[in-house]
C-alpha cells in the first residue's frame, strides 16, 4: 500500500455487519481472493475493475456492487487517480447464501434509490449509539438487495399492519432507556425485521429509529429541566454519551441541551423576579 492510500475500517455492534472498510487507493491490486462475508460496495469517485468467476466487471459512482461469499474476486484502480470506496461486510444470512449464484451472474445493481439507502446505513455505522438506525436501515438494504436477486422479505404471520406497529412503539417504549436491538424486536413480534420498519412508518409516519430517538430526546428535556447536567441527562435518557445526546438534541429542539438549559434557568430568574 502506497502513501497516497488511505484506509478506515471497524466492527460496530450492529448484527449482520462483520466489517465496515472506507478506503482510498490510487496504485494498489488486490489480487484474487475471497471472503465469508457479502462485500456490498459503493465507489465515490472513480472505478475500480475486477474479475468475479473469470468474467470482468466495473464498479463505478453510479451503481451498487455486491459480491458474494465465498466466490474469488480481485480488483484494481481503472483510472490513474485511483479511487474512494466504502464497503459493508455483510454476514451471509443478511442476503441468503442461496443468492451466491445470482450474485455472481449480476453483482452490479443500478439503482439510485439503493445507493442512497446504502450511503444513509454507512452514516449510521460510522456513529456510536446509532446501532439501532444502522440495524433498521440495514434491514431494508437487505430487502432491496434480495429484491433485485429476484426474491422477497419472508413473509411475517398475519396481523393487522396498524396493530403491528402499536406493538413495536409499546415495545419500544418499554425499552426507551436501554435500547432494543432490531432482530429482538422482530423474533419478540414474529415479524420479519423490514416488515417491521416499513408497517411502523407507515403508520406513524416515521421510521422506529427516528421514533425511539424523538422519546429519548422528550425524556432529556424534563432531565434538564429538573436541573440534571447534560451529560448525566444524555446517559439517562438512553443516548451513548452528551455529544450523541446534543446531536440529536439540536436536530430536534433547535438548541444544543446547553442552550435549552440556561434558557430554563433565565426564565426561572425573571419569573422570580416578577413575583417580588
Amino acid at each position: 500500500m502506497s502513501g497516497r492510500s488511505r484506509v478506515r475500517a471497524w466492527r460496530p455492534p450492529v448484527p449482520g455487519v462483520s466489517e465496515v472498510f472506507h478506503a482510498r487507493f490510487t496504485d494498489h491490486e488486490y489480487p484474487m481472493h475471497a471472503h465469508a462475508a457479502w462485500t456490498l460496495l459503493i465507489v465515490d469517485s472513480g472505478v475500480v475493475s475486477y474479475d468475479l468467476e473469470r468474467n470482468p466487471h466495473i464498479a463505478a459512482d453510479s451503481v451498487v456492487t455486491l459480491l458474494p461469499p465465498y466466490v474469488p474476486h480481485n480488483g484494481r484502480a481503472a483510472t490513474p487517480t485511483g479511487f474512494r470506496k466504502r464497503v459493508v461486510y455483510l454476514d451471509p444470512p443478511v442476503v441468503g447464501e442461496q443468492l451466491i449464484g445470482h450474485a455472481v451472474d449480476q453483482p452490479v445493481i443500478a439503482d439510485p434509490a439503493l445507493r442512497a439507502a446504502i450511503g444513509h446505513l454507512h452514516a449510521a455505522l460510522a456513529l456510536r449509539g446509532e446501532e439501532f438506525t444502522a440495524e433498521s436501515r440495514l434491514a431494508l438494504v437487505g430487502e432491496q438487495l434480495r429484491s433485485h436477486l429476484g426474491t422477497r422479505a419472508p413473509a411475517s404471520p398475519p396481523a393487522g399492519s396498524a396493530a403491528l406497529a402499536h406493538r413495536l412503539r409499546d415495545l419500544l417504549d418499554a425499552h426507551q432507556v436501554e435500547g432494543i436491538g432490531l432482530a429482538e424486536a422482530a423474533a419478540i413480534l414474529h415479524a420479519h425485521p423490514a416488515h417491521l420498519v416499513r408497517t411502523f412508518t407507515a403508520t406513524f409516519g416515521m421510521a422506529p429509529h427516528r421514533y425511539l430517538t424523538s422519546r429519548r430526546v422528550d425524556h432529556a428535556r424534563r432531565l434538564l429541566l429538573d436541573g440534571m447536567p447534560a451529560r448525566e441527562a444524555a446517559v439517562a435518557a438512553g443516548f451513548y454519551d452528551q455529544s450523541h445526546l446534543t446531536r440529536h438534541f439540536t436536530r430536534i429542539v433547535g438548541v444544543p441541551p446547553g442552550a435549552f438549559a440556561r434558557g430554563r434557568e433565565v426564565r426561572g430568574a425573571a419569573s422570580r423576579t416578577t413575583m417580588r
